[in-house]
């Protein structure tokens, strides 16, 4: 977050003064805290997951029974056939 927040308060000089103005330091400061914190605070797994950005996850403690679950999915997708659908897919 930190590096964001200095790029932010770089390019918001920069613009500032392609239009002749000077920036004031005070709000530079801010813009450049609050972009960081901001950052930090929206960048850990639980926040994704929370916003549904993610699928979920997996407890560490549940990886081995959900892998052999999945593996047990996937063999059993190569035996079972296929039945055609007579009905459209509905998107939600």
């Amino acid at each position: 977050g930190a590096q964001a927040g200095k790029v932010l308060r770089i390019v918001t000089e920069d613009k500032h003064l392609k239009m002749g103005q000077t920036a004031d330091p005070k709000m530079l400061d801010m813009l450049e805290t609050v972009t960081a914190q901001k950052l930090d605070s929206q960048s850990t797994a639980l926040y994704g997951t929370a916003s549904l950005w993610d699928d979920g996850l997996i407890d560490p403690r549940d990886t081995r029974k959900l892998l052999g679950f999945l593996l047990d999915i996937c063999a059993e997708a190569a035996v079972r056939p296929l039945n055609s659908n007579t009905f459209g897919v509905a998107r939600l």
